[in-house]
């Protein structure tokens, strides 16, 4: 009878030991996925020619967002945006608009990117002129007012101001440009003859435009010469020739000259 309860003690402890060791594998065991559709990256909802726009605490406006269509998927919380048009109001600095083909805002607008022909325009104010922006990726954080680029960006100070670079970070708050990467930089003296200001699309088609005058000019034109000219060529040949056999026998006068040397 005293080894009785030894038994049941040693039967307690494997039940505990065999119930912890399945909590253990349950809890190491990754979630079922839902089948309500949850998981996977498909849109919820769909809107066309759209318009949203935000404000500050005092009512004023901060920017608006607009597009031809909006995709949201609730996976990550993300939006999908077509031809997005972003504009952001300031009430002591100019407003900026920046457009693109397509357009990504992250969870809670945190931030926003525009890709594919994407051009930033801000308003010309009392002392400069308009300012454009030309690239094909743009990434966007607005409440920092940051806006910054990796890729190849061209840049439209009016009148005639123009500026290449590999890449481009700005501080609108600070009124700050940064510019990366073989920066070139055309500038124009305020004294300069007055010249009719520049276009956006004259500058981006500037460097197409060389390279077609550069490979042209590589070829030479065939000029076709009279029949007269192409006489006149081959007498003087002949005349050369004639020179050069009559020259062949004579011998070739040498001219030796002599320095005397003075010694003191």
């Amino acid at each position: 009878m005293r080894g009785v309860p030894a038994i049941w003690f040693s039967l307690i402890v494997l039940a505990l030991l065999a119930a912890l060791t399945a909590w253990i594998d349950r809890a190491v065991q990754p979630p079922q996925p839902k089948r309500d559709g949850s998981t996977r990256h498909d849109p919820d909802y769909i809107i066309d020619n759209f318009s949203s726009s935000r404000a500050d605490r005092f009512g004023n406006p901060r920017f608006s967002l607009a597009g031809v269509q909006m995709r949201h998927y609730p996976d990550d919380d993300s939006t999908e945006l077509v031809r997005p048009a972003f504009t952001q109001f300031s009430l002591k600095k100019p407003t900026t608009r920046i457009e693109g083909q397509r357009g990504l805002v992250s969870s809670n607008g945190e931030n926003v990117y525009f890709m594919d022909n994407v051009k930033v325009v801000r308003a010309a104010t009392r002392s400069k002129g308009e300012l454009t922006v030309l690239t094909e990726y743009l990434h966007i954080v607005p409440e920092r007012d940051f806006v910054e680029t990796d890729r190849p960006v061209t840049i439209l100070q009016a009148p005639r101001t123009v500026i290449h670079a590999k890449g481009m970070e700005y501080y609108k708050k600070e009124g700050l440009l940064k510019l990366f990467g073989n920066v070139k930089v055309h500038y124009e003296r305020p004294d300069a003859l007055p010249m009719p200001p520049l276009t956006i699309e004259q500058v981006a088609g500037a460097k197409k435009k060389a390279v077609r005058v550069a490979s042209a000019s590589k070829a030479k034109p065939t000029v076709k010469s009279s029949p007269k000219k192409l006489a006149k060529r081959k007498q003087a040949k002949k005349k050369v020739a004639k020179k050069s056999v009559t020259n062949a026998g004579k011998p070739k006068t040498r001219i030796r000259r002599e320095y005397a040397n003075h010694t003191n």
